[in-house]
């Protein structure tokens, strides 16, 4: 009967292509303008490490001045200092842990060609690697003992292994960054973030850095500060060390715990830190620490812009009114049926049999709607890709899960849309329609 029904479905759209034309372009526009910003948010928000988001913690801690918040509502500062930074890594409390910072610097390739050029560095520990699941293509991180020893030592991307070592096996072989050189012991493969969790104080959506070094070579190379760094005071003295011990944040403290109870010992050896500090003179605001899980400290960074999210709704609403388009349009196509319902009716079709009939009618022109609409959030998405350039590059693309959803909410959409003119058409009197023949 399914079947039946399709075929009459099909004979209804070509019978009237004009009409039904606009009617799948109405849904293909709404589904186009709705998956194109929700295809977007849904990248932005998803869980960029599922397996283990919800061991990772982001550590704050309320270093502010006791006149006045960092951040409203009362937020404790989203980076920590150097002192906090080298402090929690000495400790080691937690079952994996790295203090983090951005910088940059020249590398210069040893090739009389090949020209210097600016890298972006990540400075970390050695848990940096195992904790979020880093894939290599040669080699691996560093030891704890070349943090501790402070070696010259060098994780790279493949990217800047191709630019470098013309993408060979580059394990061993020495690069010259910042003025020094440094031994490679690893080299990445593809890694793609999305969102880049583990610093979105410098950009969520920003690629992978380029050189990864141990965390303490910006104390040995004085190596200049990267993203945001804020200060409640100056520093007490003058040079790079007197900044270095300042309370100025621009540090990041990832710590893995594995389940609630080592979360409750690191939240307490947290409470004691700082409450030592407060002897020294140190920490002047009331116990404020926080860790927060992956998607917890996405959330708290507010990593899916409230613009992005308004323009979701914006689309869902002229979805509405496509739809509202269409429930006209199917009013007027069932309307003018109305000779062939009474017929039917009159030959002894029921009301259920003609309302299954015109629903699979709709559910044909919203999977037909659907399909337009896919082409047109991929046109919209490269729109938005050649506007912005690289900064969304990874936002863009419409994955399985996405197509699905599209042709899913286009297919209950034409079906809603259609039930109040079903209904209409199939309560049309048969004997007032055969009387008029």
């Amino acid at each position: 009967m399914f079947t039946y029904y399709l075929r009459l479905a099909f004979k209804s759209i070509k019978r009237n292509p004009i009409l039904s034309a606009l009617m799948i372009t109405a849904i293909g526009l709404g589904i186009g303008a709705s998956m194109t910003t929700v295809t977007v948010n849904y990248l932005m928000s998803a869980n960029p490490i599922p397996h283990k988001s919800e061991q990772l913690f982001y550590v704050q801690l309320d270093s502010w001045s006791q006149f006045e918040p960092a951040r409203e509502p009362n937020e404790p500062p989203d980076q920590i200092t150097w002192t906090e930074a080298t402090n929690l890594m000495q400790a080691k409390q937690a079952f994996r842990q790295t203090a983090m910072a951005s910088t940059g610097g020249v590398i210069e390739p040893t090739g009389q060609d090949d020209k210097p050029f600016m890298a972006s560095i990540r400075l970390a520990f050695s848990d940096f690697f195992p904790m979020f699941d880093a894939p290599f293509l040669f080699g691996n991180g560093w030891s704890e003992n070349n943090d501790t020893n402070r070696d010259y030592v060098v994780v790279i991307s493949k990217a800047t292994n191709e630019r470098v070592f013309g993408g060979e096996n580059s394990v061993g072989r020495t690069i010259r960054i910042v003025g020094e050189n440094f031994r490679v012991v690893g080299v990445l493969d593809d890694w793609v973030l999305v969102p880049r969790f583990y610093d979105v104080t410098t950009g969520a959506f920003d690629e992978t850095e380029e050189v990864f070094m141990p965390f303490y070579m910006k104390q040995e190379l004085e190596l200049s500060n990267g993203g945001n760094t804020n200060c409640w005071k100056s520093p007490e003295g003058e040079g790079f060390i007197a900044f270095l011990q300042s309370e100025c944040v621009n540090y990041q403290m990832w710590v893995e715990l594995r389940d609630q109870n080592e979360k409750d010992q690191y939240m307490d050896f947290l409470n004691n830190y700082v409450n030592e500090q407060k002897a020294l003179g140190r920490f002047a605001r009331p116990l404020n620490n926080r860790l927060s899980n992956v998607m917890e400290w996405m959330e708290i960074e507010e990593v899916v812009a409230d613009d992005a999210q308004i323009m979701m709704w914006v689309s869902f609403m002229f979805l509405l009114v496509c739809l509202l388009n269409t429930i006209g349009l199917l009013l007027a196509k069932f309307t003018g049926k109305a000779s062939e319902i009474g017929l039917r009716r009159a030959v002894g079709a029921s009301k259920t049999d003609l309302f299954i009939q015109h629903l699979v009618e709709t559910a044909c022109i919203g999977v037909a709607g659907g399909i337009l609409g896919l082409g047109l959030a991929f046109l919209g998405l490269e729109g938005i890709k050649s506007l912005y350039g690289e900064f969304v590059q990874n936002l863009v693309g419409l994955d399985f899960t996405m197509m699905a959803s599209a042709i899913l909410l286009a297919l209950v959409s034409s079906i809603l849309a259609g039930m109040y003119p079903t209904w209409r058409a199939c309560n049309i009197a048969p004997a007032s329609q055969l009387k008029s023949q």
